[in-house]
């Protein structure tokens, strides 16, 4: 016999054990149902509010929250990617800036930048990656801005969100936490971090409060 008229038999023997069962089983068989959705439910949402209470600890976001120059973060960040970026060939350049004191934690601010990179240079085309800067009343912003985005548009809204991968990272490694992360740090330092697409280039933009 083949499969597939095995799977027939089979649903056949389903079909005439289900005949064979009364209304009132129908009824009792579907209140269960209900009450283990009921249960279901019940149980993710306690799982979602354990997640969510100790995804902070997980985590560690700390942050400690003083006062520091701009150029301080600048240079860490030129310092450390000047050279890597010159022997991949990749086109890097830190655009003129006034430089100010802001607000936050000057360790965070460089991780953060760190990220944005580490994803500029894994997801771009590997041609050009320019931090610029402007200022929007009393913040300071910083754009990392990198040719060749690779993540389709209707993606865009959902950088943030923590564990979400876009569909162009299916061959990288990572946790999808990176830009959560960032977002949740700079939250901390009432700042805030932002994405768009900009002519076929992507740019994410950190936004910091001056002193």
């Amino acid at each position: 016999m083949g499969k597939s008229q095995s799977r027939k038999g089979g649903y056949i023997c389903t079909a005439k054990a289900l005949s064979k069962n009364s209304s009132q089983d129908w009824e009792k068989n579907r209140g269960i149902a209900e009450k283990i959705n009921e249960k279901a439910d019940e149980i993710d949402s306690y799982v979602r509010q354990i997640t969510e209470a100790n995804k902070e600890n997980f985590l560690n976001l700390a942050v400690q929250n003083g006062e520091f120059y701009l150029s301080a973060a600048v240079k860490e960040i030129e310092a450390y990617y000047v050279d890597k970026l010159e022997l991949l060939k990749t086109e890097f350049k830190t655009c003129i800036y006034e430089d100010c004191i802001l607000k936050g934690d000057l360790e965070r601010v460089i991780e953060i930048m760190q990220n944005i990179m580490e994803n500029a240079i894994k997801y771009g085309d590997g041609r050009r990656i320019h931090i610029l800067f402007s200022e929007e009343e009393d913040c300071r912003l910083i754009t990392v801005k990198n040719s060749g985005c690779t993540l389709p548009e209707n993606e865009l809204p959902h950088v943030f969100d923590s564990f979400w991968r876009g569909s162009h990272s299916k061959k990288q490694n990572g946790s999808g936490l990176g830009l959560y992360i960032c977002r949740r740090l700079l939250n901390k330092m009432d700042g805030e971090i932002f994405a768009e697409m900009e002519n076929g280039c992507m740019c994410v933009t950190v936004l910091l409060r001056k002193v």
